[in-house]
Order: structure tokens, then C-alpha cells, then sequence
């Protein structure tokens, strides 16, 4: 018999994992909407022309390609297939692939429906979307993000609010820990400029975010590999430089005095901290981290990226500033916008590992009905009616069993209440509420019953 298995990089998730990711996909949902954000779904596939040369050479490389319907390689030139260069005969056998992220296709639905969007036009998107990527711990081949992107407006106001709404997802999700790393491209472009090494600015960025997790020396020799042969000294001063956020910018605009980029990224940085305070809340959780250098093919101005302490994943958001993104698909749609992404399977796994989930994530029902017959069955029936609707999450046990069964079922499904059904109960219209945790029983009215549980909800 053929062994069943999952493609390497994916998993299942059963009801009790769904039930967690749902709290995670409700809390963030709630986040979006409060912020005018609106819902959108795009294909699960894309053109190749719509997502190839978007994401760099690396990127090209990790899309999942979709094989033409029907005998695709019919009409492929012999040639080609003779020298077994699958790269050769790719645009031949395959016009689709699936999505990579969920900010290409978010700039194609805007530049092709322009005419209907209303603009700012603010969305959030929750979908998967696939990479052919190495499968490793916290990194898989599907996942899921969650969107955010304001489109059309150059408002430094949007990136304020995105640190808001990681704040606001955070406190929901019960993480207390983690910090919003923020820098700017032009922050970046004005190291580049102090170091003589605008030409090279993308060798000089891959290597400083590498910074933290290679350290110092590991960089240098990168950094030589690449070219860099003069004194590193200055840059690594700069990237080194301990204080608060208020302390880098000072110091980096004595370093940025000759450097208009360098200033107009500190100006913006500035400003956003500004209109931060000016919405009332603080900046902690928040970082000025001078190495951060993340989606550089694409990004313009902020870049953010969020990671949560004590725990093995990386980072778990991300996101930034971009002013050409549209223009990619048509030249006059050089619209300014700026998003960013919660990676759902990275934030499941934290907070696993944190242990944080609340326990009504983990529960099917709320209420279990048991009986000890079949007229205590049938009465049953109308208790479950009358707490559904009251909005109470309920199930009866669907066949004849003794009382132990239906409690171990309860306690399998992690069922945090069983109601009792028996003779007595139908006398006295009362009903037995048995708590599962500490096994304390409750002779209630049904009025009593549903107020219990509306209290417990």
C-alpha cells in the first residue's frame, strides 16, 4: 500500500489547532476593520507575467509554477527539450503560478480596477500564499498573511497607525513582549552615501541586516568579499551606536549633513514618532534599529519588522513604504502606498511556545447535553435549541450511552461544561450543570442555566 503523506513545508491543522488560528484570523480581523480597513480576496494563481521580476532574482526562483492544462509540452520546440534545460522551456509549459505574497496581486487588482477604487483605498487581505522555500523551523512552503495596504496617499499618517495596529493586535493576542523594529530606505541610502558606496548600496544593505544574527566581524568579511575594501570603521560607528531613538537621529544627523536622502529619511522617521504621539500613545515596543534592511527591491521610505521575545521564530510582521509598486503594471500608476504582514503560521507558533492561547480557543462547544435515556434524550433536544438560541455554543450526545462516556467525550473535546438530563431534571424542570475542571455540579432553571453561560462567555 502507498504511504499517504503531506507535501514537504505544509500541514494540517485539526479542530483544536483551527480553533486557535481562528482566534488569531478574528483578533486581527477586528484590528483591520477598526482601522477602515476594507476586506479583499484575490485568485489563488497569477499570471507568471504578473508575479515574475517582482521579488528579485531570489524570489523568481521560489514561485510555484503551474503546469498548462492538457499535453503541455505538444507544442515545445524539440530543440529545447533536447538540451533538458527546464528553464528554457518554462514560458512554453507554464503561463500561471501560484502567489508569492499578497502585495503583487494587491497592486494588479488596483492598477486593473482603478476606475471603481475608491482612493486612499485601504485593505486587508487574509489568504495563503506559497513559496518553494526550504522547509526549516517557522518557515514553511504555505502559509498564511494577513494584509494591510494603503494605497494613494503619501500621509506619514499610515505609518503611525501601522505601529497602532501592531499594538492593537498584540494586546488582543495576549503578547506583551516583542518589538516594532522601524528604519527608512533613505536612512540606508545615507549610509550608503557617507561610505563613498551609493554604486553598491544593495551588497552594503544584504550584508548590515545580517548584522544580528552573524554579528559584527562575520559582516566585515562579507562586506570585503563583496568589495568593500576602505575603512569600515565610520559605518560600523554609526550601526553601533547605543541610546534611545531621539540619541540616533541626533547622532545620525551629524553623520547625514551632507546627505539629502539621510535627512529626508530622519524627517520622516521623526515625523511618524510625532504623529504616534500625536494619537496618544507611547513609543515603547518601538525600535530605531539603523541596520534594519528588509524588501529593498520594492521599498522607499519606512521599512518595519516586528519580532516577539523569548522565543525561537524570527520575525512575525513586516512591512513598509513603496512608491512604485503599481507603476510595475502601468507606467502612469505611479501610485504611493504602504502595508504590511502578520505571518499567521509564525505567530501560531510563538505563541504555542509562549503558551498563551486563551482557553476558550481551544474549546468546540461550551455546553455538552447528556442524557440518561431516551425520554431525557428528547427533552434534551429542546435545552440545546434553547441555548443556541441564546447564543451559547451547545451539542448533545447523539446516541444512547452510559454518563461516564458522554463526560470522557466532553473532557476529549475539552468541553468546559456538561448539562445532565435525566427523570428528575424533566420533574422538576431543572437542569444538573456539571463544571469539567473541578467536577462542582449545579442544579439550575433553564433562565439560570443561560445567564451561567452568558457570564462565562
Amino acid at each position: 500500500m502507498e504511504k499517504v503523506s503531506l507535501p514537504k513545508g505544509t500541514r494540517d491543522f485539526g479542530p483544536a489547532q483551527m480553533a486557535k488560528r481562528q482566534f488569531i484570523f478574528d483578533s486581527i480581523r477586528k484590528v483591520f476593520q477598526r482601522y477602515g480597513f476594507q476586506p479583499l480576496e484575490t485568485p489563488a494563481m497569477e499570471n507568471l507575467s504578473t508575479l515574475t521580476g517582482k521579488y528579485g532574482e531570489e524570489g523568481d526562483q521560489l514561485l510555484f509554477k503551474i503546469l498548462n492544462s492538457g499535453d503541455y509540452l505538444k507544442d515545445v520546440d524539440s530543440v529545447k527539450l533536447a538540451t533538458k534545460d527546464s528553464r528554457l522551456i518554462t514560458n512554453d509549459i507554464s503561463e500561471k503560478g501560484l502567489r508569492y505574497d499578497l502585495t503583487v496581486p494587491f497592486a494588479r487588482y488596483v492598477v486593473t480596477n482603478r476606475h471603481e477604487i475608491t482612493f486612499p483605498f485601504k485593505r486587508y487581505q487574509i489568504q495563503p500564499v506559497w513559496r518553494a522555500d526550504r522547509p526549516q523551523k517557522g518557515r514553511y512552503r504555505e502559509f498564511y498573511q494577513c494584509d494591510a495596504d494603503v494605497v494613494g496617499t503619501d500621509s506619514l499618517v499610515c505609518e503611525a497607525e501601522i505601529i497602532l495596529m501592531i499594538k492593537d493586535a498584540f494586546k488582543i493576542l495576549g503578547i506583551n513582549d516583542y518589538i516594532v523594529k522601524i528604519n527608512h530606505r533613505g536612512i540606508l541610502s545615507g549610509l550608503a552615501e557617507i561610505l563613498n558606496a551609493s554604486a553598491k548600496e544593495g551588497s552594503l544593505f544584504v550584508a548590515i541586516d545580517k548584522l544580528d544574527k552573524i554579528g559584527e566581524e562575520k559582516v566585515k568579511e562579507e562586506l570585503r568579499a563583496r568589495g568593500f575594501d576602505g575603512d569600515l570603521s565610520s559605518l560600523f560607528e554609526t550601526l553601533n551606536f547605543k541610546g534611545n531613538t531621539k540619541q540616533k537621529i541626533d547622532f545620525l544627523g551629524q553623520k547625514f549633513t551632507s546627505s539629502e536622502k539621510g535627512k529626508k529619511g530622519l524627517s520622516d522617521l521623526t515625523e511618524v514618532l510625532s504623529l504616534l504621539a500625536g494619537f496618544g500613545a507611547t513609543d515603547d515596543h518601538v525600535e530605531f534599529d539603523v541596520a534594519l534592511a528588509r524588501g529593498l527591491s520594492y521599498y522607499t521610505g519606512c521599512i518595519f519588522e516586528v519580532k516577539i521575545g523569548n522565543v525561537s521564530i524570527g520575525s512575525v510582521s513586516g512591512g513598509g513604504r513603496y512608491d512604485n509598486l503599481t507603476a510595475v503594471f502601468d507606467a502612469k500608476e505611479k501610485s504611493s502606498g504602504v502595508g504590511f504582514s502578520f505571518g499567521i503560521d509564525r505567530l501560531y507558533d510563538a505563541m504555542e511556545e509562549l503558551n498563551i492561547f486563551p482557553k476558550d480557543a481551544r474549546a468546540s462547544s461550551t455546553v455538552l447535553v447528556a442524557h440518561l435515556d431516551e425520554q431525557s434524550f428528547r427533552h434534551s433536544l429542546k435545552i440545546v435549541q434553547g441555548l443556541r438560541e441564546n447564543e451559547i455554543s451547545c451539542e448533545v450526545y447523539p446516541e444512547p450511552a452510559k454518563v461516564k462516556k458522554q463526560l470522557e467525550y466532553a473532557d476529549k473535546k475539552k468541553i468546559p461544561f456538561v448539562v445532565v438530563i435525566g427523570s428528575e431534571e424533566i420533574r422538576t424542570e431543572t437542569v444538573t450543570l456539571k463544571k469539567m475542571e473541578t467536577g462542582n455540579q449545579l442544579t439550575l432553571s433553564f433562565p439560570e442555566l443561560v445567564t451561567a453561560m452568558q457570564l462565562y462567555k
